[in-house]
């Protein structure tokens, strides 16, 4: 059969693949922004509202949020250059990407998977199995933060590089083995690779990957072809090599990673053995999956544990190599591009995130699916026919868990209460009572400031003050002038910005204290604007 006639079905399962990931996704497009990273991504980012040459000098020579990824804004940039500030077109673009993206691993697994799991009268495998490849990947529910979270671009527009530069890497060897010209698609995958890290530097471990992948499944890793192999690695080892220096130059620069001081390295490796036990958690029972997650202070003994069972575990898999070479060589890509974002290099406050499993999930759901099949043949009847359907109502189980975990992203109160209802601290009470102030929601803003203020006391928070200053301004709409005057004097006390007289003036004003409001008002000219939260710096 031609090579273009035996591709056009496994083409056909990638297709559908995307297109039952678009629909599943459909629900972001009633999604707006959340006001967390959001405004600092898109609303309040001057920078992507215009789409010239001053704004791609601006993506290529600047960092912004902590991070120097220019193909993300300019990608942000054409969506305000069609969208402005209209969300939809944002989640759009999102849950497109994602879609071509879940069509990118299915024909990944026709790549890695041919002649190593086939067995029996074909060494085709069933296109069926290629599609479970895909939507395993696609549709776990691990995947709705990295798509219906706006500000996570990143992932699906890093994503949908990476894998493309895996697959034009796998063509390049093909065709190295094979003796046909090879240069093309080695330029395209060192190109794509490039584009990847310029969306999202979390690909700099790529190249170790695709070491990986010469020795399993290419093959590839004999000794007299050591120098060769590192020769064509080298310009991607140098890019990558690149990225890490601006990555490291920038983070500095904008005090984005923690200090080993704060954060030393015994607590980091207890941190990231616990993230990747979980990961693997929620890979296997994706329930119960947090918008974030916060540090526990002090580190509970669990995370001893689960660290412990890691690290005996990632073992057996790496000694299995020499008679279960597949187990070592997923293990090693699902653990690779895990690394980076690891505890080891600390930046924000989670000791994990949804998002972190977008590339490193593809080896995982790519063997799920050949060890699927695999057992399948080896089955009959009964059997064989539950484990179908077994597969099935693990989609259908996939397909309804995400489609309800989009709807937490609709807005920031949804996100937040989703937050407070597994695990209510104080941050989901803080800006879930922000958000219902702004929307005219008040006095449900003022219960969720006054558990946050509770939460903050409790624990000794700097930036306190910034929540009765806040939850004064709620009640002073509300009318409830006395306690507004106290809210606004305890902020006061501890941080006296002109805003926190200027509003205490007003609400003694309307309590007919003159003389007092007159004195706040004189003491918080020209500062008459909102309310903003203050660092304690």
């Amino acid at each position: 059969m031609p090579v273009t006639d035996r591709k056009k079905p496994v083409i056909f399962a990638a297709a559908a693949a995307g297109a039952v990931c678009l629909l599943v996704y459909l629900r972001t497009l009633s999604c707006g922004f959340i006001n967390f990273d959001d405004p600092l991504y898109v609303l309040n980012n001057e920078a992507i509202r215009t789409l010239d040459g001053s704004m791609l000098a601006w993506a290529f020579s600047k960092s912004h949020a902590g991070f120097w990824m220019p193909l993300t804004w300019i990608s942000l940039a054409v969506d305000y250059h069609f969208w402005e500030l209209n969300p939809f077109g944002y989640h759009l673009t999102n849950i497109v990407l994602h879609a071509l993206n879940t069509g990118l691993v299915v024909l990944l697994a026709d790549r890695v998977l041919p002649g190593q799991w086939a067995s029996g009268k074909s060494r085709n495998l069933n296109l069926a199995v290629l599609l479970l490849a895909g939507l395993l990947w696609g549709i776990h529910p691990l995947r709705v933060e990295s798509v219906a979270w706006v500000t996570e671009r990143k992932d699906v527009l890093n994503g949908l590089f990476a894998l493309s530069s895996v697959l034009a890497y796998l063509r390049y060897a093909r065709q190295r083995e094979s003796g046909e010209p090879c240069r093309s698609a080695w330029l395209l995958s060192l190109g794509l690779f490039a584009c990847s890290l310029l969306a999202k530097s979390v690909t700099v471990v790529l190249p170790v990957m695709f070491v990986v992948l010469d020795w399993y499944p290419l093959g590839r890793l004999r000794r007299s072809q050591w120098k060769r192999l590192l020769a064509e690695k080298a310009p991607f080892l140098l890019l990558a090599l690149a990225m890490s220096i601006v990555t490291v130059v920038v983070v500095a620069d904008s005090n984005v990673l923690v200090s080993y001081d704060v954060f030393p390295l015994g607590q980091r490796i207890l941190v990231s053995g616990n993230a990747v036990f979980h990961y693997c958690r929620l890979l296997l029972l994706p329930v119960a999956i947090l918008p974030l997650y916060p540090f526990p202070d002090p580190l509970p003994f669990s995370f001893t544990l689960t660290t412990i069972a890691v690290v005996i575990a990632t073992c057996g898999c790496l000694v299995a190599g020499r008679v279960r070479p597949w187990l070592t060589a997923v293990t090693l890509c699902f653990l690779l591009p895990l690394l980076p974002v690891l505890a080891l290099f600390q930046n924000g406050d989670q000791v994990m995130a949804a998002r972190f499993t977008y590339l490193p999930s593809v080896a995982i759901s790519i063997m799920a699916a050949a060890a699927i099949h695999h057992t399948a043949q080896k089955i009959e009847g009964l059997l064989q026919r539950s484990l179908l359907a077994g597969c099935a109502a693990l989609l259908f189980f996939y397909i309804l868990t995400s489609v309800h975990l989009i709807g937490y992203w609709k807005d920031t109160g949804t996100f937040w209460s989703r937050m407070i209802e597994l695990k209510p601290i104080g941050r989901a009470y803080s800006d879930r009572g922000r958000f219902y102030l702004e929307t005219g929601r008040v006095a449900e803003a003022v219960d969720d400031l006054t558990h946050a203020a509770e939460i903050a006391t409790q624990v000794g928070m700097p930036e306190a003050f910034n929540l009765f200053a806040i939850r004064g301004e709620a009640l002073a709409k509300l009318g409830r002038h006395e306690e507004a005057v106290r809210d606004f004097s305890t902020a006061i006390s501890f941080f006296p910005a002109p805003v926190y007289f200027y509003h205490r003036g007003l609400s003694l004003m309307e309590l007919g204290r003159k003389r007092e409001a007159e004195e706040d008002l004189r003491q918080g000219d020209p500062e008459s604007g909102p309310i903003k939260w203050y660092s304690a710096k």
